[in-house]
């Protein structure tokens, strides 16, 4: 059996309540999240469930893309987005393993390429 442990969070951030200068669903850290290194991403909803989890080279451009794009898994949930934890992994292969390491162990939510048991 192989065993994966899963990295703490770098970089957490939650949806405000009452956003005064928000323009991606309530969230308002976004400069929080490095547009220099690569990781994954896990999107929880407020009862701390998590809704789908993703790769990226580049991390805020990623995440913000499923907040803004009209083909992402996410499109009709991104109201449900109330909590965002970004881990850097620099490695590709890892980045990948741990996506759909992740998404299948906590039963992410949304995620396409989840294995139903």
């Amino acid at each position: 059996m192989i065993t994966i442990t899963i990295p703490e969070p770098n970089v957490t951030i939650t949806k405000q309540d009452a956003p005064e200068l928000s323009n991606i669903y309530g969230f308002t850290d976004f400069h929080l999240i490095t547009r220099e290194h690569g990781g994954i991403f896990m999107f929880y909803n407020a009862k701390d469930e998590l809704l789908f989890v993703g790769k990226a080279r580049k991390l805020r451009q990623r995440i913000k893309k499923h907040f803004e794009d009209s083909v992402s898994p996410m499109k009709k949930h991104r109201d449900e987005v109330a909590k965002i934890s970004v881990c850097h992994v620099s490695d590709p292969v890892e980045r990948e393993l741990y996506e759909v390491y992740i998404a299948n162990r906590q039963q992410a939510k949304y995620n396409p390429n989840r294995v139903e048991y």
